[in-house]
């Protein structure tokens, strides 16, 4: 057992006070240069308090549009960008969960060979299998539509592993008392295995949210229109090389917005998360 001292645990709060700065402070400033007009950004040194354009920076951003996106607002990007995240996170674990439910629970034919086979596609991310993806896009009419962006991307073997492993760990018991108690094969799932995995799923659910959010490759390729972009998309082109022709008052609102929504969902479901991540290790 570690033994504790004051000038220990002052060493201690002095290093993850530091750490924090380090990492806070991007983001502060990121939100300082979002208070601030175009004219006080592109004039350093740029001040270390927030200005007073706060409610009209982002009105304009949210509600108006920019211009070097079409028009859109920055509202519509987020809108996208959490359907997409959204889609993929709730998808990735609807197929992971049923198909770790069918190789563990089920004998049929080939059963470890189809695991394998999802297994193997952990060497094959979507850029590697771009192209052929997006040709099929094509042909279903799905470029600039949700479904194109989230479909492609819902499927995943790492899911797919950690749920065979955490059933794996189920009594035969439990299934052999829920088999005498007529409990058929969706009952079982519904009412047993459900409930267990919540904090697997709660735990899932944040990565692949966060996955989905920061997506930027497919989103670019798989849509054209403005209005369909996601909010990374739409901030790389809110970017110009010339600092006169980029609204940075616009860009650092769009900044503080983009990274929000992952940090409100890992904040709310932090608890869950750890709880997930420790039943995993077991």
């Amino acid at each position: 057992m570690i033994g504790s001292s004051p000038l220990r645990t002052y060493i201690a709060h002095v290093l993850l006070i530091l750490g924090v700065v380090l990492v806070a402070f991007p983001i502060y400033y990121t939100f300082v240069a979002s208070t601030q007009t175009l004219q006080t950004i592109l004039r350093p040194p740029l001040p270390l308090v927030p200005g007073d354009r706060f409610f009209a920076n982002y009105y304009e951003a949210i509600f108006g549009g920019v211009g070097r996106i079409g028009g859109v607002g920055v509202g519509t990007l987020l809108f996208n960008s959490t359907v997409m995240a959204l889609g993929i996170a709730v998808g990735k674990i609807v197929i992971s969960i049923l198909s770790a439910y069918a190789i563990v629970f089920f004998r049929f034919p080939l059963r470890m060979t189809f695991f394998w086979l999802i297994f193997i596609t952990l060497m094959l991310p979507v850029e590697v299998r771009i192209l052929p993806t997006y040709k099929v896009m094509v042909d279903f009419g799905l470029i600039d539509t949700y479904a194109g962006l989230i479909v492609p991307l819902i499927a995943s073997a790492t899911a797919t592993l950690l749920f065979r492993q955490f059933f794996l760990t189920i009594p035969g018991e439990l299934v052999e008392a829920a088999r005498v108690d007529g409990a058929g094969p969706w009952k079982f799932f519904k009412d047993i295995l459900l409930p267990l995995s919540r904090t697997n799923i709660a735990a899932l659910f944040v990565i692949l949210f966060i996955y989905g959010w920061t997506q930027y490759l497919w989103p670019l390729l798989v849509t054209n229109r403005n209005d369909m972009n996601t909010i990374v998309i739409g901030l790389r082109k809110m970017v110009s090389f010339a600092d006169a022709d980029t609204e940075w008052h616009l860009v650092m609102v769009t900044a503080v917005l983009a990274i929000l929504p992952p940090i409100l969902v890992v904040v709310l479901m932090q608890r869950w998360f750890v709880r997930g991540l420790i039943e995993t290790e077991k």
